[in-house]
């Protein structure tokens, strides 16, 4: 009797092992960024790392460990279908979580000093994206690839994910009714090339820009009335975030973020009949900046920092997403096609903001938001040590979402591509 239940202990573990493994896996999204806020508080080397590299440093990790030992469940199944609408789910409330608690404490009139620069970044960098999309798609339609109208769809894609996010660039895959293994493929190129762009300004790259771009912000460091004095080593501190008065001032931040992202549920219900993106962030964005100009909401303390958790979730959420399996030798044109644009945008924005005398740091933040959409405007922020181009950057790339459908519209149009 012992071996029969023996037995069926093993065979319950076995049967449910995928299940286990993905709530220790969803755990484990909210304990990975405790333990890197827990080394970066401690360690030298982790706060010179950063905690941004450091929480996609894990999830891609996760993600090789899954592609070796297929840990995550089996796709197909009901638990996947459970488990990766608990991932989306995550990136989705994550991120708009963060972005009101990392703008109660901007000042919203070192943007609008800043205005004109803001402008050019933006002009500047939609010009770029789409010279580069344009002539990428010249030089490349004719490679092996298969169908030339499926490139097409390629080159549409990518007009709306590199002015907006993958928002336009799931709205245009269904415009143009892309095949499905194409869409995976060309998001899993995207992020193989864009990734080492982000780890490369997370990781000082920035440096590089603010040489070539040596041009002062419109506002000044002293300017600021909320920030005495950013550096790398003081721009995130998390000691003293679970001190009682603290605390409660600190949830009082997040109790606000949680209500503004339910009017802009609400909202985008109101508007468009289901939740939409765009509306939720452009609602969001908008009362947080309305709300920085209150003295008590801005000085709410440690709302910074506890926006940055829920970045760090999102981090490790989408690099564990990553997925090496979905590359295919024969649609290497996808690549070279995305590296072209990706390195032909940058050059040619860089000119640009250069004839028109904008900082490296805000160039940073502009690229970035359009092209990899405003929610990996704060990690970039929190790396080089610029709060005031917060939200500059954040606007960049909201207008990028409302632009983005639109251009790849147009460019679909022009190549002759049936739209809906």
């Amino acid at each position: 009797m012992k071996i029969t239940f023996k037995k069926l202990y093993i065979c319950t573990v076995i049967k449910h092992t995928p299940m286990i493994c993905s709530y220790l896996m969803l755990a484990g999204y909210f304990l990975f960024p405790i333990l890197i806020i827990l080394l970066f508080n401690r360690y030298k080397w982790a706060q010179k790392v950063g905690t941004v590299i450091l929480a996609y440093a894990v999830g891609i990790i996760i993600a090789l460990l899954n592609t070796a030992f297929n840990f995550y469940p089996a796709e197909g199944t009901e638990s996947f279908a459970t488990f990766s609408s608990i991932q989306s789910n995550l990136m989705s409330v994550c991120v708009p979580l963060a972005i009101p608690l990392m703008l109660f404490n901007s000042d919203f009139k070192l943007w609008t000093k800043s205005l004109p620069k803001t402008l050019a970044v933006l002009v500047g960098g939609v010009l770029s994206v789409t010279v580069a999309l344009v002539a990428g798609y010249f030089i490349f339609r004719n490679h092996d690839f298969g169908s030339v109208d499926e490139f097409k769809k390629v080159a549409v894609m990518m007009t709306g994910i590199y002015t907006g996010g993958t928002l336009n660039f799931a709205a245009l895959g269904e415009m143009v009714h892309a095949d499905p293994n194409t869409i995976s493929i060309t998001l899993a190129f995207e992020e193989i090339v864009t990734l080492p762009f982000i780890i490369f300004i997370l990781a000082g790259g920035y440096k590089v820009f603010r040489k070539f771009l040596p041009f002062k912000d419109e506002t000044s460091i002293e300017e600021d009335v909320n920030t005495e004095h950013i550096s790398e080593s003081t721009f995130e501190n998390y000691h003293g975030m679970l001190q009682p008065k603290t605390f409660g001032k600190m949830m009082l931040g997040l109790l606000l973020s949680i209500l503004m992202l339910g009017v802009g549920v609400g909202l985008s219900l109101l508007i468009v009949h289901k939740i939409n993106e765009l509306v939720v962030i452009l609602t969001i964005t908008t009362l947080a900046i309305i709300a920085s100009f209150s003295k008590k909401i801005r000085e709410l303390p440690k709302t910074f920092e506890l926006g940055m958790f829920f970045i760090l979730v999102f981090s490790v959420v989408v690099a564990s997403k990553f997925d090496v399996t979905k590359i295919d030798s024969s649609s290497l044109t996808i690549m070279w096609y995305i590296m072209f644009v990706m390195i032909t945008s940058i050059v040619l924005h860089l000119l640009f903001c250069r004839a028109a005398k904008v900082s490296g740091d805000l160039f940073t933040v502009g690229h970035i938001s359009l092209l990899c959409s405003p929610p990996f405007v704060p990690p970039v922020v929190e790396a080089i040590g610029n709060r005031k181009v917060l939200i500059s950057g954040i606007a960049i790339g909201l207008v990028g979402y409302a632009i983005g459908t639109y251009l790849g519209s147009l460019f679909a149009s022009i190549l002759g591509l049936p739209l809906f």
